[in-house]
């Protein structure tokens, strides 16, 4: 997954910020346990796109928090990352699962899409 994650931050850092989201545990040499990453099931690839309001919205832009759940062809989603996506889309993000650029440059494209539809 780690080929796909580099194609499809590359593919959509023409229209977003992404950044990689490592999430895991490891234990430092004193013995000290450190957790890494947003939360338990959050997506491979974080970040935001930016979407300017139309002029009667007074012409400002805000960011909309855009996660991605990167997978290979035979990968399958967790139920915390599946939890994860369904939350950030309930709370107005965009959040997706992607087997490859192209697939996650069309599915931000139809979330965009979407937006401009509501």
């Amino acid at each position: 997954e780690s080929n796909i994650s580099k194609r499809i931050m590359l593919a959509l850092s023409k229209s977003c910020r992404i950044f990689r989201n490592n999430v895991g545990l490891f234990t430092t040499n004193t013995g000290a346990k450190v957790k890494t990453g947003l939360c338990k099931g959050s997506s491979d690839l974080i970040g935001w796109h930016t979407v300017e309001i139309t002029p009667d919205m007074i012409g400002k832009k805000i960011g909309i928090f855009l996660a991605v759940e990167v997978k290979s062809s035979k990968g399958r989603a967790s139920k915390d990352q599946l939890n994860f996506r369904d939350k950030v889309n309930e709370a107005g993000g965009i959040a997706f699962i992607a087997r490859s650029d192209s697939e996650a440059q069309n599915k931000l494209s139809e979330k965009l899409e979407g937006l401009s539809d509501a």
